[in-house]
């Protein structure tokens, strides 16, 4: 048994988006011979037709293969493909907790990247042996002795054996699986130990049901075994073991230290949460795997269907959704102006974005997003706290003790020409520097930053300013207190829920002024006068005055007396109106909506 576990290598490839690693996961498989050259395709791991466009990878994915080594051994390689975003570094650390080394991809045309350092350390924790690998040699402008200086000065890993490759021509993937083979140690762990597993990763097959990923630590992991799961206590019969080759392939059992799926005939994802310890139930385990916390949204928005009779479309949509990724959490929600939608809760920005794109293209509903917001911390003068997701729902001020936002510790990697307009953006969101080093002509600077400033279109600008060179990767670190308050939009002297928001004190006039004045172009006019006011708490910051149209009632009056008639006449009109004003209703068409978000992500 033993000589069977010195023969596997359990390894993530990780690197910045774009740098190539779905590519050189592609090439690897073509070499060991996983699938026929008919079978191939590119980014053969990335199964959603939104990974595939867009040339991302969302969930992790595994794929279990055997190479033949130049010293004459069958080698079992069991390669886990990691997400490279922010938003999903919670797939990234529970796939690199399942494997003893790391395949770091390193673009040699564009050297080291926000999320490269941010994946590397990540890597680094779980204590894992990392061969730095640089890719799209074939290019004309590949400069591997800047990118091995960069990655020497930037991470601090030696690159004197890093391999040169190319996932494009194949060139340097053989240098490739013999390195893994000489540098990554085995799977350590007792195989005739009780059996411990973690859950790795899991999703909703639509005729399976729940597909569990797992990683055998401890014991094997056999068919009709039952199984507990530590956090829900709930206790399962194994009705398939499986291994992705990449196709799924059925096989008897799992041994120590292989990676492979299991269904149990589960039917709702929430029941297995990512990071559990699977143990056998005949057997309970006393401890659970260190270190796992479910991971936790911290960006919300209300989802809006245009129309409303869509609403149940959306509903269905997102409950759908929910099956294959139990991150993304949503709740009912009203509006008087925008109808029934939901608030949802998103691990970032980029998940949101992923969200939204996949109900509007997979359940084809036209969608209305509010404005992103974070979770407050509202602590109240009799002790309570409040988690504050939602801004319309701030409690009176007076009851207020304090509220705190979350933070970010933030890292730009930008070429140095463009350092000082970045500078300005990160202290004009109330950003405080950390540190700032510089390699070659690349400035890395490390900013603490609240979250709710980076929300609407920090990514966006960061680019827009470095076209497109700059890249950026935050984690977040704390609550702290902030001067904030709640901006409340009155229109017609109702206020309007969907626009209300949280922002820092310092911001408010400033921003109730621009909304109110894209709302007064915005709103059409009616037979009355509108007033739109900003306010914060009763105290009113800024207000616009839409004019009503006004009826010439004076025309047909001629003759004696004249004068008192049309006074008379304007009076009655005044009236009317004052009446109108009063029980008029004020429909705030979805434009204005839209215009007014716009100018709120500016």
């Amino acid at each position: 048994m033993s000589n069977e576990i010195n023969n596997i290598r359990n390894f993530a490839i990780i690197a910045h988006i774009d740098h190539g690693k779905s590519t050189i996961a592609d090439r690897i498989i073509h070499n060991c011979g996983g699938l026929t050259e008919r079978e191939m395709k590119s980014q053969v791991l990335d199964s959603m037709d939104i990974e595939r466009e867009r040339g991302i990878t969302i969930k992790a994915q595994t794929v279990k293969l055997n190479y033949k080594a130049k010293d004459g051994k069958v080698y079992t390689l069991n390669i886990i493909d990691t997400p490279g975003h922010v938003d999903f570094s919670y797939e990234v650390s529970r796939s690199l907790y399942a494997c003893e080394g790391s395949i770091l991809i390193v673009d040699s045309t564009q050297g080291v990247e926000a999320q490269t350092l941010a994946n590397v350390y990540q890597a680094l924790e779980n204590n894992h042996e990392i061969v730095p690998v640089l890719n799209k040699v074939d290019l004309p402008a590949s400069d591997l002795e800047k990118t091995k200086k960069q990655i020497e000065d930037v991470i601090g890993i030696d690159t004197e054996n890093a391999i040169p490759c190319s996932g494009k021509t194949g060139e340097g993937i053989e240098d490739i699986l013999e390195k893994i083979i000489s540098t990554l140690p085995a799977p350590q762990g007792e195989s005739e130990s009780d059996l411990k597993c973690l859950l790795v990763d899991s999703w909703y097959d639509t005729y399976l049901g729940v597909v569990i990923l797992v990683r055998v630590i401890d014991g094997k992991l056999s068919k009709h075994m039952k199984v507990k799961m530590i956090s829900t206590n709930r206790e399962y019969v194994v009705e398939r073991v499986g291994v992705f080759t990449p196709k799924p392939t059925d096989i008897n059992e799992l041994k120590t230290g292989e990676i492979g799926f299991i269904i149990t005939g589960i039917k709702v994802l929430s029941e297995t949460k990512v990071g559990d310890t699977i143990c056998d139930a005949t057997k309970p385990l006393k401890d659970a795997l260190p270190g796992f916390k479910p991971s936790k949204p911290v960006v919300f928005c209300g989802l809006f269907p245009v129309d409303s009779s869509e609403f149940q479309k959306l509903k269905d949509g997102l409950a759908k959704l929910q099956l294959n990724d139990a991150s993304f959490s949503f709740e009912p929600e009203s509006s008087s102006a925008l109808g029934l939608g939901f608030r949802c809760g998103f691990l970032g920005l980029l998940h949101l974005e992923i969200v939204t794109e996949r109900l509007e293209r997979e359940f084809d509903v036209n969608l209305l997003t509010t404005t992103p917001g974070v979770v407050y911390k509202v602590y109240l003068n009799n002790g309570d706290l409040i988690d504050l997701q939602n801004p319309s729902s701030l409690p009176d001020p007076t009851l207020i003790k304090m509220i705190e936002e979350p933070w970010i510790k933030a890292t730009v990697i930008t070429p140095d020409q463009y350092l000082g307009s970045i500078i300005k953006m990160c202290q004009d969101k109330r950003g405080i520097q950390t540190n700032l080093s510089y390699s070659g002509n690349r400035a890395v600077v490390n900013y603490e930053l609240p979250l709710n400033e980076v929300v609407f279109d920090f990514n966006d600008r960061l680019k827009s300013m470095t076209s497109g060179y700059a890249s950026f990767d935050y984690e977040i670190i704390e609550h702290r207190e902030g001067d904030l308050v709640k901006l409340g939009i009155l229109v017609n002297t109702e206020p309007v829920d969907a626009l209300a928001m949280m922002i820092h004190k310092n911001f408010a006039q400033k921003t109730g002024k621009e909304v109110c004045e894209k709302l007064k172009n915005l709103i059409p006019r009616h037979n009355f006068m509108i007033p739109v006011q900003a306010a914060i708490g009763g105290k009113i910051i800024a207000r616009e005055t839409i004019k009503g149209f006004k009826k010439d009632v004076l025309t047909k009056i001629h003759g004696g007396g004249a004068a008192d008639r049309k006074r008379k006449l304007l009076e009655k009109q005044k009236k009317g109106k004052a009446r109108s004003k009063q029980f008029g209703r004020v429909e705030i068409p979805q434009e204005a909506f839209i215009g007014v978000l716009k100018i709120q992500k500016q």
